[in-house]
């Protein structure tokens, strides 16, 4: 970055999850100054980031975390104020869905309330400042919900869980907030995004936690739920890639990011055991309907001509390719 051009700042909430560290690695390659938000907890909770850590002695320091949570307007308040971001990326949520069904009222105060909190606080900031911040929001295809597939951003949301419901209510805060205080807010409605660095409960990652583990003696059956659910599957580390290209265009919009795939559970299972060499699945994967949602979302796949078109954004790696990487990276990690 030349001296003469001005380094930019982000601030990441969710900076220790799957989509925030890939975020992080991408805007600190960009030259960005990169602060991110992170739950206090009393053990460490960031392993995800742990190799972008730089000495807090060193003058050129890029990446910074600070305590906070989304539940706490006030500290994400001053934070706002204490970094004065040009790009803000909400990524921080309650967002496991099966999770959003015993904790509603916890998921919608993250999930829903945490984004609002920070519009109302840029609205503020800019208010007192005069400086325009750009805001990013994590939507999800679980809005879609019970409508019918292929879904892009003219489809009807119909979401089947409390966590589809509160993303729903942070999307519509979102273009309230666009048209009524001119803020630059987007969305990205992102459908299913995995890597090894996908949390241990969800599906795919679980799938591929539990091979590694079998194939290495440890275990001798995989326990899931519904096998027949559909879902629109690609990398993470691209789907940021898109949600960076969201936030440098000329105007704010929402845009729905997917394959235009969409795979079975099942399939991913069959596939995932065959790439490991284990042979048929059937002889270790059990059924527990405690796996299942009270309101299953049967198929998601997503229409992503609108972001072909105006971003320029096609996702690369191809299903087979995200099994393989998620698969080898999940064993190589047990031998370690």
């Amino acid at each position: 970055m030349s001296k003469n051009t001005k380094t930019k700042v982000a601030l990441v909430t969710g900076i220790t999850g799957q989509d925030g560290s890939y975020l992080a690695e991408l805007l600190l390659r960009k030259g960005y100054k990169v602060h991110g938000i992170v739950r206090r907890a009393s053990t460490f909770n960031t392993s995800r980031v742990n190799h972008l850590y730089q000495d807090p002695h060193d003058k050129n320091k890029r990446l910074f975390l600070h305590h906070g949570d989304l539940a706490d307007a006030g500290t994400i308040r001053k934070i706002i104020y204490r970094t004065r971001p040009d790009e803000i990326y909400n990524l921080g949520a309650q967002s496991h869905v099966k999770v959003s069904f015993e904790i509603p009222e916890y998921t919608m105060d993250i999930t829903g309330n945490g984004a609002l909190r920070i519009l109302e606080a840029i609205r503020d900031f800019q208010n007192d400042t005069g400086k325009k911040v750009k805001f990013y929001q994590a939507s999800s295809s679980e809005m879609f919900g019970s409508s019918p597939a292929p879904q892009n951003e003219q489809t009807p949301f119909a979401p089947q869980s409390p966590y589809g419901a509160a993303k729903l209510f942070a999307y519509n805060m979102v273009n309230l907030y666009r048209d009524a205080y001119g803020i630059f807010a987007v969305n990205g409605i992102l459908f299913n995004h995995e890597s090894p660095r996908r949390g241990e409960t969800f599906v795919t990652r679980k799938i591929t936690r539990g091979i590694a583990r079998i194939k290495a003696g440890l275990d001798k059956r995989l326990y899931l739920g519904n096998l027949d659910a559909r879902r629109d599957w690609g990398y993470a580390p691209e789907y940021m890639e898109a949600a960076h290209l969201m936030m440098q265009q000329a105007k704010p919009d929402n845009y729905v990011i997917g394959t235009g795939e969409t795979h079975s559970v099942k399939e991913f299972v069959e596939l995932a055991f065959k790439e490991a060499g284990l042979g048929d699945w059937k002889k270790y994967v059990k059924i527990d309907k405690r796996y299942y949602r009270p309101a299953e979302v049967h198929d998601l796949v997503a229409d992503a001509s609108k972001a072909r078109k105006n971003l320029g954004f096609r996702p690369k790696t191809k299903f087979g390719n995200l099994v393989k990487i998620m698969v080898w990276e999940d064993i190589a990690g047990l031998k370690k």
